[in-house]
């Protein structure tokens, strides 16, 4: 792919229009921004975590949902969990270009808003289900950039694999206790121990 071969801000819409053998409005009709052409999986991201909010059981939470949605794309070495031999080159491409690494940025913070969205939806009070979407987005992308580190690094996707569930499992378990202690207004053992000593 061109962005691959010679970096992402040195190709022009343009260029990838005449590869493809298509008008530059073309392109725009489909990816009305130059890096939806690179990150064009963001929609099934935000398709993704929305089924797994709205689709969860009774009874499981937000969280618990999205830890079962982390384990289900790394079960199934799937892109978005992060893990795959042959995702190196695509990680390469959006650290090396400073336009790509702003739009996922831009991807996590629209995520956040739109699973808060969801939260308030189903009666949440505004700022729990902020805090928890929060929560539920610094988790997916810790687990994320951790795998793509783990590989990027080095090591094979099997050897990630296999250690990989009893992060996600560890990353949402303290995402959860956060967000329960935030519900009932419950300070951390550390503000507690820190209160108890400045008293």
């Amino acid at each position: 792919m061109l962005f691959v071969e010679r970096g992402f801000d040195a190709v022009s819409v343009a260029e990838v229009a005449e590869a493809a053998e298509v008008s530059k409005m073309t392109v725009f009709n489909y990816f009305p921004h130059k890096e939806e052409l690179f990150l064009d999986r963001a929609p099934e991201a935000l398709g993704l975590v929305t089924a797994a909010v709205r689709g969860r059981p009774a009874g499981t939470g937000p969280l618990a949902a999205l830890r079962d949605l982390a384990l289900d794309l790394a079960e199934r070495r799937h892109a978005l969990g992060g893990i795959g031999d042959d995702l190196p080159p695509f990680w390469r491409t959006v650290l090396g270009s400073p336009a790509l690494r702003a739009h996922v940025r831009e991807f996590t913070e629209s995520l956040e808003d739109h699973l808060a969205g969801l939260l308030a939806a189903e009666g949440a009070p505004p700022v729990e289900a902020r805090f928890t979407a929060a929560l539920g987005t610094t988790a997916l992308r810790t687990l994320h950039t951790a795998a793509a580190g783990r590989i990027l690094a080095g090591e094979s996707a099997d050897a990630v694999a296999a250690t990989h569930p009893a992060l996600i499992a560890r990353t949402f378990a303290a995402a959860e206790a956060a967000a329960a202690r935030f519900a009932t207004g419950e300070p951390s053992a550390g503000a507690r121990e820190s209160d108890h000593q400045e008293g």
